[in-house]
């Protein structure tokens, strides 16, 4: 009964989870209207600092000197590196597109992972991985007959899947504790990003209808969410209980693209987006079959 009732919790934070993430291509979108990739990155990661500095202290965490070491490089790939190269393929692509390409990182990190954690690729997975590329291959391709896409951004919008799985990838040999070595992290890329922005000569200046974007965005895309996903599989039996649950992510944000961006859901967008979870999905079976996590 305890099992049950701890898994049905699990659920209800994967599923309130999955529903904020869903919306984060939306609120990029209308964030840019407001302020510039920098701007909202920077403030977005200002926020995400003082919910997990506010995680860190009601759980009553202690932040080590690993912590610190961990915080500064992987500070850099994210919030600093990863969502600056994000949020400038979105100011460039329209959402649906970016969203799409933005999904491919569970592929990469698979990639990834064969030389830096040893792992190992058989013919089914290596299926899973080509189809889900194809999905990549066609939204380009045939996208061009719905959207204007410019290569720059396109370009772009891959790269921070690279840079998302290489911080997974990092992140699974960090031992540290999970909430302060995202303090630490968001200490330093908000560092990182405003050293940049003083370099760069960004514009501080605010308008207010970012506002809530911006709160959004640092709240739940860059700060709770994560802690929830994190608790639900913690208090999983298993993390086959919640783990689907993620597949559900780039179909639910096409309905808030479609009707607070206004951009038509095209039909090489569901296409293509079929074909990268699909691949995905046929990539994790077969690391099921195999034991690997």
């Amino acid at each position: 009964m305890k099992l049950a009732k701890s898994n049905r919790s699990a659920v209800i934070l994967a599923l309130i989870s999955v529903l904020f993430w869903s919306g984060a291509a939306t609120v990029f979108k209308k964030a840019l209207l407001y302020g510039s990739p920098w701007l909202v990155v920077f403030c977005g990661s200002v926020i995400s600092t003082v919910v997990f500095g506010l995680a860190l202290a009601i759980r009553k965490k202690r932040i080590t000197r690993s912590n610190l070491l961990s915080g500064l490089y992987l500070g850099f790939l994210n919030p600093f590196l990863y969502y600056l190269v994000l949020l400038n393929a979105y100011h460039g692509l329209p959402a649906q597109i970016a969203m799409v390409i933005n999904y491919l990182w569970p592929v990469i990190l698979v990639l990834f992972s064969i030389p830096l954690l040893g792992q190992k690729l058989n013919l089914q997975g290596f299926f899973g991985i080509i189809v889900s590329f194809a999905g990549v291959v066609l939204l380009a391709l045939m996208g061009r007959n719905s959207f204007e896409i410019a290569m720059v951004p396109l370009l772009l919008a891959f790269i921070s899947t690279l840079i998302w799985a290489l911080y997974w990838v990092l992140n699974t040999r960090n031992s540290g504790e999970t909430i302060a070595v995202l303090f630490c992290s968001f200490v330093s890329g908000s560092i990182y990003l405003l050293v940049f922005g003083i370099l760069r000569g960004e514009n501080l200046s605010i308008d207010t209808a970012i506002l809530p974007w911006i709160f959004y965005i640092g709240i739940l895309e860059m700060g709770l969410t994560y802690l929830m996903w994190n608790t639900a599989l913690k208090w999983a039996s298993s993390t086959a209980v919640i783990s689907g649950f993620i597949f559900l992510t780039p179909f639910l944000a096409l309905i808030p693209i479609w009707i607070v961006v206004g951009e038509k859901i095209a039909y090489s967008t569901v296409l293509g987006l079929i074909l990268v979870v699909v691949g995905i999905f046929i990539e994790k079976k077969a690391r099921r079959e195999r034991s690997l996590p």
